[in-house]
């Protein structure tokens, strides 16, 4: 299979709910054989219809999202991000960002809602999607800090435990003038 002829899918029912897998590959630009190993860039999983975050790991076992409280976690009004892990240095091999020598990346988890997710964040969300990809804590935090905001890690047992309150909003208060009368 050529790494430009696109991805292998599978497809599947688990539970009642329709999986889909699809594997989007890379090959080595180093190794100049006619049957170079692939490797795999991004995993994309899909459920039909959407399922409750909870469930994700009974339909995958392969998502072995951390249970630590702290582990980097990151949410928008349509996504959750996991990091999971420590960097490797060999996954540069599969980024295609620029830059990305500067960068480390890690095992990441994105779980996506079409239905956008609710404020506060349950387990009882919906996600239409989940995909397995190497990210950069370093690029969310310095780069993309206005569109992902840090949530505690929505598989641990703290996050459970938690008051559910609203989301505060990002932006800050703007001080209102005062005139003299």
């Amino acid at each position: 299979m050529s790494p430009e002829s696109g991805e292998d899918v599978y497809t599947f029912k688990r539970d009642g709910v329709d999986v889909r897998y699809s594997f989007s590959f890379l090959a080595d630009p180093k190794d100049e054989s006619e049957n170079r190993p692939l490797f795999v860039r991004l995993v994309d999983i899909e459920f039909s219809p959407p399922v409750p975050i909870a469930q994700v790991p009974a339909l995958v076992p392969e998502f072995r999202p951390s249970d630590d409280p702290s582990s980097p976690s990151f949410r928008s009004n349509i996504w959750i991000l996991l990091f999971k892990g420590r960097p490797s240095s060999q996954a540069r091999f599969i980024i295609k960002e620029a830059g990305k020598e500067a960068l480390e990346w890690t095992l990441a988890y994105q779980l996506f809602s079409l239905q956008g997710l609710p404020d506060p964040l349950t387990m009882k969300a919906t996600v239409d999607r989940l995909e397995f990809s190497a990210q950069s804590i370093d690029l969310v935090t310095r780069r993309q800090r206005h569109t992902h905001d840090p949530i505690m890690n929505p598989f641990s047992k703290e996050f459970s435990q938690q008051a559910v309150a609203p989301r505060q909003p990002a932006s800050k208060h703007i001080p209102l003038p005062k005139y003299e009368e």
